[in-house]
């Protein structure tokens, strides 16, 4: 039986001995990544390592930050007894000079940390509950492990309301752009579909055409590559929020990481944890996408579900179902939207991986001779669904408007300029000198390309933290091939990642191949 669980107030910080205590921050050559950590000395002279036996976190305040953070022991080689070292993502987030103070306390959970223990006895959480949770996400006060309960809690069950609530606390965790009363448009995709890049090739038309597309995208989750991975191989994606507005206002858009422009900060922690485990839940992704897309301004949203057998959606049953929850929490957030079923029975294009991602969207751009045909036209396609929210285009001209712009070359023009705009890519560009072609068992025609599968092999080849590794598919579902031919070629940089990658595309190529 569920019960409406409400938020409670956050108690008041811990102190040690009734007045405030001190240490001197020193930055440590640390990386701890998303967590909070800090060292402190076993000698410390505000707190012992054995007066933490009953928290392992501390409180720290610095100006008008505070931030909980998990602890770690240093001997007195490492650190003096007033100090307290600080691993580089925490030294930024507070936002302290070395040997500045911090004021260091034993602290008290996070209230927000009862929504766990609610959501796995199977309760309904409300919309204050969302908001705290979102607060504290949004801070760091929560711990990888927290975040995974959580997940995994919310995976269980989760209300449309609920759903709606966690949009809406994700939204208010972060900051919101305003673009003056300008039609904002964007087009998004739920994923699962290797190579389905077409959000590269969508925002320089719409750009081109003259509607605001301020695109902002998530690094993969379950994927190869993201659209913000694919475009970090043209250009830098991890712009500020004043960056960000001045590439928009130059080009009318652009193609960036959300992550440094704190839109939803509270999203990029859950992703930042549902990356590794490979955790994508229906209910999460609409509080992500929806909480992204509002918070960035956008007025106007068209959202590609594809639909397959080895798709994140298998059948239309959950598609709609879906789709009902995405138009559930858009109405009922003010954003308009359009959602559409597409074909997600195989891969689109040729690459998968963000290097190949970005050779067959350039390719598209160029109108290149041979460059990926279903790509190119599920991208107009999509576009035209965009550009139809311009009063000004006449009905039934959208299709045409979008066409147009991609092969006069006004769309590659855009593109370029975009990417002038937001600055050289950080990244080399190269394919991973390793190589392997996988080839077909029997002559045939091909009857099925397994999605999870391809993208599976081209995560384990090392895609898309090495951008250059992945998969260039040579077949497609329809396709004669006789034994012995090249279904694909698997690329990669480390030779264990590359091994793992070869290993399992012998286990299972991810080709059915029947007929004669």
């Amino acid at each position: 039986m569920s019960a409406l669980i409400r938020s409670t107030s956050e108690a008041e910080p811990a102190t040690v001995s009734g007045r405030p205590e001190f240490l001197k921050a020193r930055p440590l050559g640390l990386d701890s990544f998303r967590e909070n950590v800090v060292v402190m000395a076993r000698c410390s002279q505000v707190l012992r390592p054995e007066r933490l036996r009953g928290s392992r976190k501390v409180e720290l305040r610095a100006g008008d930050r505070t931030l909980l953070a998990s602890t770690m022991i240093g001997d007195p080689d490492l650190l003096l007894p007033d100090e307290i070292g600080l691993p580089q993502p925490l030294f930024r987030r507070l936002g302290v000079k070395a040997g500045d103070l911090v004021q260091v306390a034993p602290a008290r959970p996070p209230a927000s940390l009862a929504a766990i223990r609610a959501k796995v006895d199977g309760l309904v959480l409300d919309d204050a509950a969302f908001a705290a949770v979102a607060r504290d996400l949004a801070d760091h006060r929560w711990t990888d492990m927290e975040v995974t309960a959580f997940l995994v809690a919310c995976a269980r069950f989760m209300s449309p309301e609920e759903t709606l609530g966690l949009t809406r606390g994700m939204i208010a965790a972060g900051s919101r752009l305003d673009w003056g009363g300008k039609l904002v448009v964007d087009k998004h995709c739920i994923g699962g579909i290797p190579g389905n890049r077409t959000s590269l090739i969508i925002a320089p038309i719409i750009a081109a055409h003259g509607l605001t597309i301020p695109k902002t995208s998530s690094r993969a989750i379950t994927s190869p590559a993201g659209t913000a991975d694919t475009m970090e191989v043209l250009a830098r994606v991890d712009l500020s929020e004043a960056e960000m507005r001045e590439v928009v206002e130059t080009c009318g858009g652009c193609v960036i990481w959300g992550g440094r422009v704190n839109l939803s900060p509270a999203d990029d922690v859950l992703i930042s944890v549902e990356r590794p485990l490979s955790i994508d839940t229906p209910e999460q992704m609409v509080a992500s996408i929806l909480s992204k897309k509002i918070a960035a301004g956008v007025g106007r949203l068209v959202l590609d579900l594809p639909v397959g057998p080895s798709a994140k959606l298998r059948d239309s049953r959950e598609a709609l179902r879906l789709r009902k929850v995405f138009e559930f929490v858009a109405t009922n957030l003010g954003l308009e939207i359009e959602v559409v079923f597409t074909d997600g029975s195989q891969p689109i294009g040729r690459g998968v991986g963000p290097v190949l991602e970005a050779r067959d969207v350039m390719a598209v751009l160029a109108n290149t001779p041979g460059a990926p045909e279903d790509l190119r036209e599920k991208a107009i396609r999509l576009a035209a669904r965009v550009l139809d929210a311009d009063p000004d285009l006449p009905g039934g001209k959208a299709e045409a408007r979008a066409r147009d712009l991609l092969q006069s070359g006004a769309a590659r023009r855009s593109m370029a300029a975009i990417i002038e705009a937001q600055g050289p890519s950080p990244l080399s560009g190269a394919l991973g000198s390793l190589e392997h072609e996988v080839v077909a068992d029997a002559a045939g025609h091909v009857t099925a390309v397994d999605c999870l599968r391809i993208a599976g092999i081209a995560r384990l080849a090392g895609a898309p933290t090495d951008a250059g590794a992945g998969i260039e598919i040579l077949h497609r579902i329809g396709d004669r091939v006789d034994r012995g031919d090249p279904l694909y070629r698997i690329y990669g940089s480390d030779p264990s990642d590359f091994g793992f990658a070869v290993e399992a595309a012998g286990a299972d190529a991810g080709f059915r191949i029947g007929g004669t």
